[in-house]
């Protein structure tokens, strides 16, 4: 089911919206849907205190690492073999 949405803009975002989408060959409302979805899917997965408790967590372990070239010369080895 689709619902209808009314945003009310100045004349002149109005018309900055019709020249990028005449563009990109598209309407009006199909660039602006689009332009929606991409603001909604970078929103984070998880709130910021969230990360930050997992980072803090994590930050409590103590793992052995290796030197950075170290750990890349290995990996290169492993597709090697």
């Amino acid at each position: 089911m689709t619902k209808r949405l009314q945003v009310l803009l100045p004349e002149t975002e109005m018309e900055s919206l019709r020249k990028h989408a005449k563009d990109q060959n598209l309407t009006v409302g199909e660039y602006v849907r689009r332009a929606l979805r991409q603001v909604q899917a970078r929103r984070p997965v998880a709130p910021p205190a969230q990360k930050l408790a997992a980072l803090q967590q994590a930050l409590k372990f103590s793992f052995p690492v290796a030197d950075i070239d170290q750990i890349n010369r290995e990996i290169e080895q492993g597709y090697l073999r």
